[in-house]
């Protein structure tokens, strides 16, 4: 009898294990992305992300804008909450600049940088100025934003766009993937503040989202 309650709880147990590991297995979407990882960053800053963030910056910068949105889930009707977003961005001089002590991937993505987390309603909200495109090219100015989903691996969607830069092209409108939807906004003065709004839809020509 004890033998074959030793059987019971050891297969109880290992039964129990495989389920625990098999829940930390994140899923592997969007594709290559040589440094989505950079997304993390914030556990090892000690961030809690909330739905509404200030980039660095934004005080000694112009032209200084607001950017909303919500983020939904693939239905495009359903609030998705606990989203984190990641985002960053060139100073006014067009180069990711780090600061005098950087940590990890701002060594690369350089200071302007900001989390985000959604909650139940989807929404978030955050201040920063607007970048500078990257010296002589022809590359238009822009936001890059990535995504972490729970239980699954961060992943990039469209950057942000301006409608009135002049360098983004009819061309480079047509390239664009719309990744979590189109990334193109166009700033209007609000409150004293130029401002602009994108919903981001989860898995929205995103590969191997199912």
């Amino acid at each position: 009898m004890k033998k074959y309650l030793g059987i019971l709880l050891l297969t109880f147990f290992i039964i129990s294990c495989k389920g625990q590991s098999s829940s930390k297995i994140e899923r592997k979407i969007g594709g290559p992305c040589q440094d989505c990882e950079a997304l993390l960053d914030y556990k090892a800053l000690n961030i809690t992300p909330k739905s509404t963030d200030t980039l660095p910056g934004f005080n000694e910068n112009n032209p200084k804008i607001k950017i909303t949105g919500t983020v939904f889930q693939k239905d495009g009707k359903t609030p998705a909450e606990n989203i984190i977003l990641y985002i960053y961005q060139t100073d006014r001089n067009g180069i990711y600049q780090p600061s005098e002590k950087p940590i990890s991937w701002e060594k690369t993505h350089g200071q302007y940088r900001g989390w985000l987390k959604t909650s139940n309603d989807g929404k978030f909200t955050f201040y920063t100025f607007k970048p500078a495109p990257y010296p002589k090219m022809q590359e238009p100015e822009h936001i890059h934003i990535y995504v972490k989903e729970p239980n699954a691996t961060p992943y990039y969607i469209d950057s942000y766009f301006f409608e009135s830069d002049p360098l983004l092209t009819e061309d480079k409108k047509q390239s664009q993937k719309k990744r979590g939807g189109s990334g193109i906004i166009k700033l209007k003065m609000k409150g004293g503040i130029w401002t602009a709004h994108r919903d981001l839809i989860l898995g929205l020509n995103i590969p191997e989202y199912e």
